[in-house]
């Protein structure tokens, strides 16, 4: 299986630049995995494909402001730090622009000098370990200084910054946000809770490899990122549960379908309290163990998430849908429009 089987056509008058005033205006696309039926809707209208009975599972992590502009204490030249990991003793794993600047022992100073930050090792592809030096508290600088790591496809300034943040959104830890998240305000999610359905959270940090396009020809050789994540005990009980009693686990973005796909291949189909890193790559030819549907976001041509999602519905419908979603000029990637892929027989 080749990578460029997972290519499609898409304008880039479709990239959406800004999320929409309302969070839940979005439009949604419905695709039966089963037949590849596609049906349109606005995302509100989601509700009406969820049973009594289901549980929504969303991925609570909040995005980090982890983006920062500095300059080279000794020569003044301007760098971008990008914060991907944090690691031991003020550590953290980044990616540095230009990289070539940036080298073992090299200084830099953000906010004239509010911060310090010095390269103590060299990564390949730009990566940079860098131990940062400070007075206070750290995530209290980081919201002084840094920017919303906004994808390198938007090219707009984004206003509102919590406009990357799920209204959910409570775990710090993420360089980019779990975007199908966006689409849900606390009034449509009290509304899903009103009609029987579950909702539970669980928290996987997204990392480096969101930022990383496939290299390799075979999708086979390419190899994901590990990020963290993790479950309570109680959303654990709260699956298990739904499942005995018949109801469907139902994943809101793919990094919460990662999550939940991890925990249940490690239980042998049973959720359990846990955290730790997960490089799970889904692509076609996966059985899935945890989840019956899935809500996503509209993907990047040959990337791990067009993968992921033609493991669920089959490679033909989603491209098949991903055409027709360009034709019916959908808004894709981060700030775009949903897909809820399902089985529509399962509706009730």
């Amino acid at each position: 299986m080749r990578v460029s089987d997972f290519d499609f056509n898409l304008p880039e008058s479709l990239i959406a630049q800004t999320p929409l005033l309302d969070r839940s205006a979005s439009r949604l696309m419905v695709l039966d995995r089963q037949t590849g039926k596609v049906i349109h809707e606005n995302f509100t209208a989601i509700i009406d494909y969820l049973n009594k009975g289901d549980c929504l599972v969303l991925n609570d992590t909040r995005v980090l402001p982890a983006r920062l502009f500095g300059e080279k204490k000794e020569t003044g030249a301007k760098i971008e730090v990008l914060l991907l990991k944090q690691l031991e003793n003020d550590q953290w794993e980044t990616l540095v622009k230009p990289a070539k600047r940036v080298r073992k022992g090299t200084v830099l100073s953000f906010g004239n000098g509010l911060l310090e930050g010095e390269c103590i090792e060299e990564l390949e592809h730009g990566g940079r370990i860098i131990h940062f030096k400070y007075s206070g508290i750290f995530h209290e600088i980081l919201d002084q200084l840094g920017e919303m790591p906004l994808p390198p496809y938007i090219h707009e300034q984004l206003e509102d910054q919590e406009r990357y943040q799920t209204v959910f959104a409570k775990h710090r830890g993420s360089a980019a946000a779990p975007t199908a998240g966006l689409h849900f305000t606390e009034e449509l999610l009290q509304k899903i809770e009103e009609k029987g359905v579950h909702i539970a959270y669980i928290t996987l940090h997204v990392g480096l490899g969101t930022f990383r396009p496939v290299s390799v020809e075979s999708v086979d050789e390419h190899e994901m990122h590990a990020e963290f994540y993790q479950m309570t005990a109680g959303t654990a009980q709260l699956l298990n549960k739904v499942k005995d009693e018949g109801g469907r686990i139902l994943s809101v973005g793919t990094t919460s379908t990662r999550t939940l796909e991890t925990i249940a291949n490690e239980g042998n189909g049973r959720f359990l309290e846990s955290s730790g890193w997960t490089d799970i790559f889904i692509y076609p030819g996966y059985q899935f163990t945890a989840i019956d549907g899935m809500i996503t976001n509209f993907h990047l041509p040959k990337s791990t998430l067009v993968m992921l999602v033609s493991a669920l519905a089959g490679r033909d419908h989603i491209l098949h849908a991903y055409n027709e979603a360009v034709k019916q000029q959908y808004r894709f990637f981060s700030f775009g429009d949903a897909m809820f892929i399902t089985n529509l027989d399962d509706n009730s």
